[in-house]
Parts: C-alpha cells; structure tokens; sequence
C-alpha cells in the first residue's frame, strides 16, 4: 500500500505508554500527528478536533470508550493493542466500529494500515478488509486454527462490514 496519501493528514495517536506514542510518532513522520496518555485527554481532543484517523490503545487509556467517541465525531479509528489481544476483543472492536483490530507487534506497519483506512473512507458502503487478509494467518496462529469456527452471525456481519475479493474471502473465512 502506497502510503503517500498520509501526508499532512492529521492523526491522533491515544496510549498510557510514552515509549509506544513517540514509535508511533516516528512512523507516522509524514502526519500531522497528535497524541495522548489517558482517556480524558484523548476524548477532550476527539470532541474538539478533526482527524483523519485515529489510533487508539485498549488497555489503560479506556480504548473502546475512546473508539465510541470517534465514531460519534465520524473519525474512523483503528484498535492496536498487546494485553488485550483476544478473539474476543477483535469481535468487540469490529462491532464497535474499528476499521481495524492490530496487534502491536506490527505496529511500525501502521502508515499501510492507516493508509488503507483514509484511502477506503472514500468508499463508505464498506470497510476495506485487507487488513484482516494479511493478518488472518497471524489470528490462526494467535488464536488458534479454529477460532473462526463459533458465532457465524459475527462471520456473516464481518463479511457485510468489510469489502473482500472472491479470492480474499476463501482465503480468509
């Protein structure tokens, strides 16, 4: 994914962890990015400001209360998460509204995730769901091969939120 698209675009980038907000910073040079520790902060800034996207944590910074607001303010956000990184927790953020659920082990992958969210949010019928195609193998191996198995209702809503291929779709589902 060509990431040229994020220049100049205002970002908002919410952790508890300093050190996770700076690497985020970095790789998002070519943003205008802003950033925040804590909940209160972030959604002061949510409510007052424009953003292209946002990048919200789970843990520590009240992440889905965070992604509520977002979607309020019609800024389309991203979930990257470590500690609660959960089949669980994907379906929550995905029914919540997230564009994408991401582990933070690729987070230096975040301009291609970003770039693809800005670039699908010129399409507003459905959600681009490359994301989920390059990480579907990382979720079999994380969750296990069968974790896509149970709630077939979430699968078919997944399907209805998300743009796929044909191709995409039997490679992933």
């Amino acid at each position: 994914m060509n990431t040229e698209i994020l220049k100049g675009k205002k970002v908002l980038v919410v952790d508890d962890e300093p050190d996770v907000i700076e690497t985020l910073v970095e790789a998002l040079d070519m943003c205008r990015t802003e950033s925040a520790l804590d909940f209160s902060s972030a959604r002061r800034m949510l409510r007052r400001n424009h953003y292209d996207g946002a990048v919200l944590d789970i843990m520590g910074v009240n992440g889905y209360g965070l992604l509520e607001v977002a979607i309020e303010n019609k800024i389309p956000a991203v979930i990257l998460t470590a500690h609660a990184l959960s089949a669980d927790n994907f379906k929550k953020a995905v029914r919540g509204g997230a564009h994408a659920y991401l582990p933070k082990d690729k987070m230096f992958e975040i301009p291609e995730y970003l770039a693809e969210l800005i670039t699908s949010g010129r399409d507003r019928d459905k959600k681009s769901g490359r994301w989920f195609t390059k990480l579907s193998p990382y979720y079999d191996n994380y969750f296990g091969s069968d974790w896509k198995k149970g709630d077939p209702e979430f699968w078919h809503d997944f399907k209805d939120i998300f743009k796929f291929s044909r191709e995409e779709l039997e490679d992933v589902l």
